[in-house]
């Protein structure tokens, strides 16, 4: 960018006060985080190096941040919005889904491809669903977050709307949802979904009841509330340039009910020569939710994570579950919430205020123990297999 004056927040002198150097750069987040020029084609060519680099080192695959705001629009023409810092990453038609970045990920796929087995590709793509599937067409990334879900509250209508448009999407353009509930910038979904005893079983409820590729962030597991951390302990760049923190979400997780070392998570010579607390403050009973005494209960959240993933990847292997499996979503009677993943198997949803009957078929999996008679209690989940 060149040198004549602005005030826009997104624009920066790259050498304040220099009386030479008059450049200027753009940065849709904090000054720390120039943005790329990928109209530059060094910039391009610069990240296959990027790329080679990690899956050179054996890794799975990469997650791609905002993954459709790569391109601006062509003159940088000023901004229709006045929002902030979440409108101008997330929305604003000048700074992202533009047509050129679908081209990066061809690129990208082909790279991919190279390599055995072949390297993953998923997208932070914060876009409408129609919007967001384009990015995982054939030849693009093969997986993009299914950030539909992340906005909800417990409401069974809004997620059979939601997962409807998403299952409209896989139909035109190939790709299965893949779903997430949580993530480093929204509300822990225990806090979302009521807080307290209520939201954490609907916090239960909700990891296993989604077909399809899965996405757990780091405490999802131990169904970790969000922590209001005190204004004055806030770090997350937002929070200063928005009035939005993210913080509550990245509080360490507790590894021990004791709380030493930041309830195991610091080590102990790394708090002998820096600073005893992590960058942000633990809050009071951390520890009632700790690793340690969840692996020792089998009837805590991280029992039943360990339990539906050992059972997801057994029905993939017993063909049950495919790669292509859809789902087809409607509210039964008493709130009850049916995702249809194929003729055999299915997802039911407890939504309402009272016990509900569950369709026939041998339940493999519910989020709470079943009453005797097999009605399902209310925010309670269960996979259903037919025949």
């Amino acid at each position: 960018m060149g040198g004549r004056e602005s005030t826009h927040a997104a624009q920066r002198r790259a050498v304040p006060g220099s009386g030479t150097d008059t450049d200027w750069y753009l940065h849709l987040f904090s000054p720390e985080q120039p943005d790329w020029n990928w109209r530059n084609p060094a910039v391009g060519d610069y990240f296959d190096g990027v790329l080679r680099l990690w899956f050179d080192k054996g890794v799975d695959g990469l997650r791609i941040d905002v993954a459709h705001a790569l391109f601006k629009a062509d003159g940088l023409p000023d901004s229709p919005s006045t929002g902030g810092v979440v409108d101008g990453l997330r929305s604003n038609p000048q700074v992202s889904d533009q047509e050129e970045v679908h081209e990066v990920y061809r690129r990208w796929r082909t790279l991919a491809e190279k390599y055995e087995p072949h390297r993953l590709l998923v997208g932070e793509v914060n876009l409408e669903p129609a919007r967001a599937a384009r990015y995982t067409r054939a030849d693009e990334m093969q997986q993009a977050f299914a950030f539909a879900f992340v906005k909800l509250g417990w409401d069974p209508a809004a997620w059979a709307a939601a997962g409807t448009e998403l299952e409209a999407a896989r139909l035109l353009h190939g790709a299965t949802p893949t779903w997430a509930l949580e993530n480093h910038d929204i509300v822990r979904s225990v806090t979302r979904f009521g807080g307290g005893n209520v939201g954490a079983l609907r916090a239960r409820a909700a990891l296993v009841a989604l077909p399809g590729p899965a996405y757990l962030y780091q405490g999802q597991e131990l169904a970790l509330p969000e922590v209001d951390v005190p204004m004055e302990s806030r770090v997350d760049p937002m929070w200063a340039r928005g009035g939005v923190s993210r913080d509550g979400a990245r509080v360490p997780l507790p590894w021990t009910e004791d709380a030493a070392l930041s309830h195991g998570f610091s080590r102990a010579e790394t708090v002998a020569v820096k600073s005893p607390t992590p960058w942000l403050p633990i809050p009071a009973g951390w520890g009632t939710h700790a690793i340690e005494l969840q692996q020792q209960d089998p009837a805590s959240s991280l029992a039943l994570v360990t339990n539906a993933l050992r059972l997801r990847r057994l029905l993939w292997n017993n063909e049950v579950f495919g790669p292509d499996d859809g789902g087809t979503w409607r509210v039964e009677a008493g709130n009850l919430l049916i995702c249809e993943r194929s003729a055999d198997f299915f997802v039911a949803v407890a939504m309402g205020s009272e016990p509900v009957q569950l369709p026939t078929g041998s339940v493999l999996l519910s989020a709470a123990p079943l009453t005797e008679d097999g009605w399902l209690q209310p925010n309670d989940a269960a996979w259903v297999l037919r025949g």
